[in-house]
């Protein structure tokens, strides 16, 4: 098969006009693979974010909620606040099927509520120490599908950690490199000793771990107006007790919205922006104490951007989570709003896409054929997005507010990427956004 590197070189041979060659990102059909690990009782925040991953659940394939422990939890012993969520959802079931396809049943998610370690750290892992969640982790990551698993770590990390235990006691090196080439773990604030652990033995796998996980959250009366007091779902959305939905970033993070590819975790999206370079000494929440034994140990941290990498997007995220709330409780189609498409140089999927352009060219930006599904105007933003563009100098688009929009690249930009980012949105209620990313190649 011609790669996508490939094709874009002999295209370039071939064509006068600017050439656009789609990355290997996620299409339009793409849904990313997600595991949620989740210790439900140390904090309110995690039914907050569970609610959130309920609502916009059609837009991955969950394949394991699993309860697990933590610093704050350091014992679990049953899938009952899980199981509450959940009836919760099937209760909105209907609803939400009628604005989306793709929303899971409740019998399948119920199917995959599971235990996870019932202890704490690397004291739960080892021989013996199996649980339905770290055996749903490796079966997962076998399944015959070339995608990524995202295990999203909202507490503690010891449930992959018996997962990666057992595949090494138990199979070669190769199908133990097989099975980490294929697992991404992304750990909020770190919450037990088994992340450093990870991050020590295996320096070759993806593992985030995100510490900036505060200050992109919507208010207390954004919640009251358009969450909490929405049906079944809204009903089981608690106050919060300290932040708000600090482990949400770990799901947005890979939230197909054509923001983001990501496994280029520097691109940043609704779930943040994280280094390229893995750091030493990222530390768990202070309660872990023990975590300098496993020094050094290698983690891909947030970038000095922080959350203002997330909270750059809040009305796109928060009218998003706002308008499926109101899907949970409407029946009727025309009576809710709806996502635009994005369309950029006739391209209607949501990959990521690659122009290569010569310094000192005029590149021009085309969203038309984008499309609302209710009727509603649009509204173009078209934006330089400077933070993961590797030039390092000020850059205007012209007609930005446009569908047709351009941007005169400058003459000493040659070999650096330049990072363009089209916001479509909507005049329904809420307004919604679509997004397309086109990274610009200078030759």
């Amino acid at each position: 098969m011609m790669t996508n590197r490939l094709f874009c070189i002999l295209a370039a041979l071939s064509l006068s006009a600017l050439d656009i060659c789609q990355a290997e990102t996620p299409g339009d059909s793409y849904k990313p693979r997600v595991i949620n690990t989740t210790d439900l009782g140390a904090d309110p925040d995690d039914e907050q974010s569970m609610v959130r991953q309920l609502v916009c659940a059609n837009e991955f394939d969950i394949e394991g909620l699993i309860v697990a422990t933590g610093c704050w939890k350091k014992n679990q012993h049953d899938t009952k606040m899980l199981d509450k969520l959940v009836d919760a959802y099937a209760e909105s079931y209907d609803n939400l099927k009628v604005h989306a396809e793709g929303f899971p049943t409740p019998e399948y998610l119920r199917s995959i509520s599971i235990m996870g370690q019932k202890g704490y750290g690397m004291g739960d892992v080892g021989d013996g120490k199996d649980s339905p969640g770290s055996e749903l982790i490796i079966a997962s990551v076998d399944k015959d599908d070339p995608r990524p698993v995202w295990v999203m770590c909202w507490g503690g990390a010891n449930n992959v950690a018996q997962a990666i235990w057992k595949v090494r006691e138990t199979r070669s090196e190769s199908e133990l490199a097989e099975f980490l080439g294929k697992l991404r773990v992304f750990d909020i604030l770190g919450q037990d000793d088994a992340g450093a652990w990870i991050a020590k033995n295996f320096p070759e796998l993806l593992y985030i771990r995100a510490t900036k996980v505060y200050g992109w959250q919507p208010s207390d009366e954004y919640l009251d107006e358009h969450i909490q007091n929405h049906g079944p779902l809204g009903a089981v959305y608690p106050d919060r007790k300290w932040a708000t939905e600090g482990d949400t970033p770990a799901f947005m993070h890979v939230y197909p919205n054509g923001l983001n590819d990501p496994d280029k975790i520097d691109q940043g999206g609704w779930g943040g922006r994280f280094g390229l370079t893995k750091k030493a000494g990222i530390r768990s929440m202070r309660p872990v104490k023990n975590e300098p034994e496993f020094d050094p140990y290698l983690m891909h941290g947030n970038t000095p951007d922080g959350a203002s990498a997330i909270k750059r997007w809040n009305e796109g995220y928060n009218n998003d989570f706002a308008a499926r709330m109101d899907w949970s409780v409407t029946p009727a189609y025309s009576d809710a709003n709806h996502h635009p498409v994005a369309v950029v140089s006739g391209d209607a999927t949501r990959k990521v896409l690659e122009i290569s352009a010569q310094a000192g060219s005029t590149v021009n930006l085309s969203a038309d054929g984008s499309s609302d599904p209710d009727g509603d105007t649009l509204s173009h933003r078209w934006s330089y997005y400077s933070e993961p563009s590797s030039y390092e100098g000020e850059l205007q688009v012209q007609d930005g507010d446009s569908s047709s929009a351009s941007v005169t690249l400058p003459d000493d930009a040659s070999g650096k990427s330049l990072h363009f980012i089209l916001e479509l949105s909507d005049d329904g209620t809420p307004s919604l956004f679509a997004y397309r990313r086109v990274i610009v190649n200078v030759d």
